[in-house]
């Protein structure tokens, strides 16, 4: 057995215990990483966010909206009864980082596409208590009034495709025009949706003058949760019931 004033006596053995410490601490952390792709479940429907929407997620994210609405509906069954089918790993293969969170102040976001309309998001982030009335969620109006400037769109989704985001050259080459025609509903937008399937077009915030910070936010709100088809995907619920039911 050796005692510990050996350690403490001698630098060089300090130092070649702490890089073995270290070293076993490093590999148990990173090798589990190599298989992540055997973890993952292979689901259809999951793509990369549109231009328009990554957009609105960079905004989710600065304006800390992550701080008190987790994207993580948990296998237990009031989760599942509440917000819909547990959240899988694939869903947010694409997310950097991923929003999945531990605290809710406010609801679960993990299925909120399509539950609500355009213009109710949009009374909502204006005067929250206007539709909840309970809400002690702050007034976000100012994203209606900022007009959404992003010239680097196109090497933003370059940057991702080198983390592993499938942005092709075509995506990447017609990000600009994706961008401004998935918040232009009369613009052709046959492109953005080949490109970007269920993808959601609309004049988001209701002004269709100009493509706001608030029209980049729903946008991202609203693919939220719809693009795994669970009428044909079913996830394992047994699992999920029974440890809801313990």
């Amino acid at each position: 057995m050796i005692k510990h004033e050996v350690f403490e006596k001698n630098s060089i053995i300090l130092l070649g215990g702490i890089v073995v410490t270290v070293a076993i601490g490093g590999l148990v952390e990173i090798v589990p990483l190599f298989t992540i792709g055997e973890t993952i479940e292979q689901v259809e429907g999951v793509r990369p966010y549109s231009p328009l929407e990554l957009q609105g997620r960079n905004i989710y994210i600065r304006e800390g909206c992550y701080l008190c609405h987790s994207q993580q509906v948990r296998p237990f069954r009031d989760e599942i009864e509440r917000y819909g089918p547990y959240s899988l790993a694939a869903e947010s293969i694409y997310d950097h980082p991923f929003q999945w969170g531990s605290k809710r102040t406010g609801p679960d976001l993990a299925r909120v596409g399509g539950k609500y309309s355009n213009d109710w998001h949009v009374a909502h982030m204006i005067n929250p208590r206007a539709v909840v009335p309970e809400s002690i969620m702050p007034s976000y109006a100012h994203l209606a009034a900022r007009e959404l400037r992003m010239p680097d769109i196109a090497e933003h989704l370059k940057a991702l495709s080198i983390v592993g985001v499938p942005y092709n050259d075509e995506m990447i080459e017609n990000a600009r025009t994706d961008f401004l025609a998935q918040a232009t509903p009369d613009a052709d937008t046959e492109g953005v949706l080949a490109r970007y399937p269920k993808a959601v077009i609309g004049d988001f915030d209701g002004n269709p003058a100009s493509v706001t910070e608030m029209d980049a936010l729903i946008a991202y709100l609203q693919v939220l949760g719809r693009m795994v088809d669970f009428t044909t995907y079913r996830p394992d619920y047994a699992g999920a019931v029974e440890a809801g039911a313990q």
